[in-house]
């Protein structure tokens, strides 16, 4: 199954990243962007109606076109060029509501917004054909984070410059010559990518209860 619909501690995954969404005072409301064939959602989240999240089957072939077909959804429904948007990924459901205050009030009075990330602990290496063939150097390196804040109106210029193979949104707002700003995430904000990362989730989902 897409993977925002495993199981994790008794609830889809993604069900997880709503609730702590739906616990951020500040964030009017939340649009949830599915693929056009998305039949899962309402059944795996049959709780999840109600004013304050809405949902737009209009996801598309990447990361930066369904970014861009929700930017444009929120449009139609009354967001203003100048509201502040952030988004997130579904697969990064140990976000706290804490976490996303703190980005927030850091990006507030911005000129440009940012995002949540992480400076690099770990040595980084270098891959050819199986073997480090190098270690870089890891200064000033950051692991960005989700959720990530810009205007709506610069977003939307920013995508539609970068094309569709910018992998984040601060990427995109970058290749306009504009700097996000870097706030400090947390480690256990991290993606469910790997099989470990969802037995990672699951036992950290559960010690919280």
């Amino acid at each position: 199954m897409p993977k925002q619909y495993a199981p994790l501690a008794g609830k889809a995954m993604v069900a997880h990243t709503l609730a702590a969404l739906a616990g951020v005072s500040r964030l009017s409301w939340t649009l949830v962007v599915l693929a056009p064939e998305d039949d899962r959602f309402e059944t795996a989240l049959p709780e999840a109606a109600g004013p304050f999240l809405r949902v737009a089957r209009t996801g598309g072939a990447t990361r930066a076109e369904t970014v861009a077909n929700g930017l444009a959804v929120l449009v139609a429904q009354g967001a203003q060029a100048s509201d502040w948007v952030l988004v997130h990924d579904a697969a990064r459901c140990l976000i706290r509501p804490q976490w996303v205050e703190r980005l927030i009030t850091a990006c507030w009075d911005d000129a440009v917004g940012g995002l949540l990330a992480l400076p690099l602990a770990d040595t980084l290496k270098q891959e050819r054909d199986g073997r480090s063939a190098a270690t870089l150097d890891r200064s000033g390196k950051w692991a960005a984070q989700t959720p990530q804040m810009f205007r709506l109106g610069l977003l939307q210029e920013a995508l539609a410059k970068a094309g569709p193979a910018v992998t984040d949104e601060a990427s995109a707002i970058e290749a306009l010559g504009l700097s996000p700003l870097l706030v400090m995430g947390e480690l256990e904000n991290f993606k469910l990518t790997y099989p470990g990362d969802f037995e990672l989730a699951q036992r950290l989902l559960r010690s919280t209860k």
